[in-house]
Order: structure tokens, then sequence, then C-alpha cells
């Protein structure tokens, strides 16, 4: 039998980066409101970006994939909390692959 409904996605990664050095409160995302647990800024904030890119520097198709399955569920999470005033598309977007490191022009640049 064919349907045309999809299943519902599992579960996406847990939200367990940038580590934590130290003693210091890790700037990783509180649930579900996806503000930084260590200053209260929509995450990911100024000091998570620096980290995960110190992180994921050999890798950074890696740090894409995950922040775009972050950025799924923390679309689900927002959603949820507030469906008819929570962020649009663009904006989650932008705050969580529009930053990225690994993002290439279409067309070279002329030298």
């Amino acid at each position: 039998m064919f349907t045309t409904r999809l299943p519902m996605p599992g579960p996406g990664p847990e939200p367990d980066r940038p580590r934590g050095y130290g003693t210091a409160v890790p700037h990783t995302p509180l649930r579900p409101s996806w503000a930084c647990r260590a200053d209260g800024a929509p995450w990911p904030c100024p000091h998570a970006r620096l980290a995960l890119k110190a992180e994921y520097d050999r890798n950074l198709a890696a740090l894409t994939i995950y922040l775009a399955g972050l950025l799924f569920e923390a679309m689900r999470d927002l959603y949820h909390l507030n469906p008819h005033d929570g962020p649009s598309p663009q904006q989650m977007y932008q705050r969580f692959l529009g930053w990225s490191p690994f993002r290439r022009p279409i067309v070279e640049p002329p030298d």
C-alpha cells in the first residue's frame, strides 16, 4: 500500500558541542528555548560559534552537518513553544548555518 504521508523524523543530534573546558559553563544550548547556557544569548552565541569553528577546524563539512541537524531540532522546539510568533525559516537559517565557514560561492571570484 502506498501512502503520501511521511513518517515523523526521529530525534536529531544531541547539542553537546562546543565542549566545555575546565569548570566554566559550556556554551551549549538550553532546550527548548535554544538559549546559551553560559550567557543567555540565542544559541549559537558568538563564543559558541568561535569555539565550534576551532573544534571543527579540520572538518568543516562535519560542522555544517552538525549545525543542520541542530537547526531541525531547534525549529521543532521553537515552533512547538510558540507556533504563531516563532522565528522565520530565514532567521533560523542565518542563526544556525548562515555564518558557517563551509560555504563556497556558486562561481569562483576572479583573481
